[in-house]
C-alpha cells in the first residue's frame, strides 16, 4: 500500500505543475492563478450546501432511529473532495468537482464497498424490514457493518 501513496503523491504534483504551465502559457501567469482561486471558492461554496444536504438527511435518520451509515461514507467522499478542491491545480479540482456530483460519488463509494466486501474483512447487510425488535416493536431497515480489527502491540512481550 505504501508504494502506491508514494507514486500518487510524486505522479500528482507533476500533472498539476504540467497544467498549471500549460494553462499559463495560454492564457497567463495572472490568469491562472485567479483561475485556480476560483475553482477553490467555487468548490468550496458547493462543498458546504453538499455537506449541509447530507448532514440534514443524517440527521432525520438519526431522528427516526435508523443509521445514518450511508451519510457517513458520503460524508468522507466529501471530506476527500474538500481536500482535492482546496488543494492548488486544475487536476485535483476536477477529482474534486467529480465528487461533489452524487451520481459519480456513490459510484465511487459503491466500488470502495465492494473491494472491501470482495477482501472478506468488512460486510455490510441489511436487517429484514417489519423483524421484531426485543421490545415487541417493528424495526426499520438499517445497515449493519461488521468489521476485523488487528492489533499491533509496539514491543511484543
Amino acid at each position: 500500500m505504501f508504494p502506491v501513496f508514494a507514486l500518487v503523491f510524486l505522479i500528482v504534483p507533476l500533472i498539476e505543475i504540467y497544467f498549471l504551465i500549460q494553462v499559463g502559457q495560454v492564457i497567463g501567469a495572472l490568469w491562472t492563478m485567479l483561475l485556480v482561486v476560483l475553482t477553490a471558492v467555487i468548490g468550496v461554496a458547493l462543498l458546504k450546501h453538499q455537506g449541509l444536504a447530507t448532514l440534514s438527511r443524517a440527521q432525520d435518520k438519526m431522528q427516526h432511529g435508523e443509521i445514518p451509515a450511508g451519510e457517513m461514507a458520503e460524508g468522507v467522499g466529501l471530506l476527500l473532495a474538500g481536500a482535492f478542491l482546496l488543494t492548488p491545480g486544475f487536476f485535483t479540482d476536477a477529482l474534486g468537482f467529480l465528487l461533489l456530483f452524487p451520481p459519480s460519488r456513490q459510484f465511487l463509494l459503491q466500488s470502495i464497498r465492494h473491494r472491501f466486501e470482495a477482501s472478506g474483512q468488512f460486510h455490510v447487510h441489511t436487517i429484514n424490514p417489519g423483524q421484531s425488535q426485543t421490545d415487541g416493536t417493528q424495526s426499520p431497515p438499517q445497515d449493519v457493518i461488521e468489521g476485523v480489527k488487528y492489533r499491533q502491540d509496539k514491543d511484543p512481550e
